[in-house]
């Protein structure tokens, strides 16, 4: 399947392909289009992070949100990104740490990549490394 969002990415649109390669569509494909793209005249494939679209921004909510609501994701470490995702991509007044640390490496993978494809490439090794420490921070508190 195809997935639609707009061109150079930031924190929910390298976030939502992680999220959507990992837990919804293995074979997702990305396309990257620009800022402006009336997202009504996308004929070929699931537009995400853009406005007025089912998986975007609604509320105080971000696209990860939008993804994990639709498709049920009840993963605890998977959850616990979710929160930083949120936060880094919603700018509230008290961010915390990590979400202000997600905001800034993802400035920079932007800066030392080509292109957005690249960037999800690079970027996916710190949300498996993410997960990765979750997982086992969850599975060290259940013994």
């Amino acid at each position: 399947m195809k997935w639609v969002t707009r061109e150079k990415v930031h924190v929910d649109r390298v976030a939502c392909p992680w999220l959507i390669k990992r837990f919804i569509d293995p074979d997702a494909e990305f396309v990257f289009v620009p800022r402006d793209t009336d997202p009504a005249t996308i004929k070929e494939g699931i537009p995400f992070d853009m406005k007025g679209v089912e998986l975007g921004h609604h509320g105080d909510k971000c696209t990860f949100d939008a993804l994990m609501e639709k498709y049920d994701i009840q993963d605890g470490a998977v959850k616990k990104i979710q929160m930083i995702v949120r936060e880094a991509d919603t700018h509230p007044e008290n961010p915390s740490p990590l979400a202000v640390a997600l905001s800034i490496l993802a400035r920079g993978y932007r800066l030392i990549c080509k292109d957005d494809h690249e960037t999800l490439k690079k970027e996916f090794y710190l949300y498996d490394a993410l997960y990765a420490y979750f997982k086992q921070e969850i599975e060290d508190k259940s013994k």
